[in-house]
């Protein structure tokens, strides 16, 4: 279940969307599955409506989801075959990122390759 920490310096709609994607990716949410109206998953997480607006807006720019007027906000069918290069590219500069802090800290190759590892089984259940 998605969940925000307000602690993070991570903005609340991005940790929102990453929580919905996860759950999607763990099988919480299956394709057609309507997810919690943006007032209501306001309430469950403690948040101001218009970040959650955003954050639903966002996913379905990237059609993770689709809002269906009148009835709600729905999973979208994962199409396995798509392939949004610009985001790829968007990934692959934040995992440099990364890669690059962890290497000022010492952290070693073999670790984040593990760290890679744990992250896949964990989205998969594992």
């Amino acid at each position: 279940m998605v969940s925000i920490n307000k602690t993070s310096s991570k903005p609340y709609y991005e940790q929102l969307m990453l929580g919905i994607k996860e759950d999607i990716l763990s099988g919480l949410w299956q394709s057609g599955d309507r997810l919690p109206s943006v007032r209501e998953m306001a309430r469950q997480l403690m948040m101001n409506p218009n970040t959650v607006s955003k954050a639903y807006k966002l996913l379905e720019a990237q059609e993770v989801i689709v809002t269906v007027k009148g009835k709600g906000t729905y999973v979208k069918k994962i199409d396995t075959e798509l392939r949004d290069e610009y985001q790829i590219q968007k990934i692959q500069k934040k995992f440099n990122d990364l890669v690059i802090e962890a290497h000022y800290l010492n952290v070693q190759k073999k670790e984040i390759s593990q760290w890679l590892d744990d992250s896949y089984q964990h989205l998969k259940g594992e």
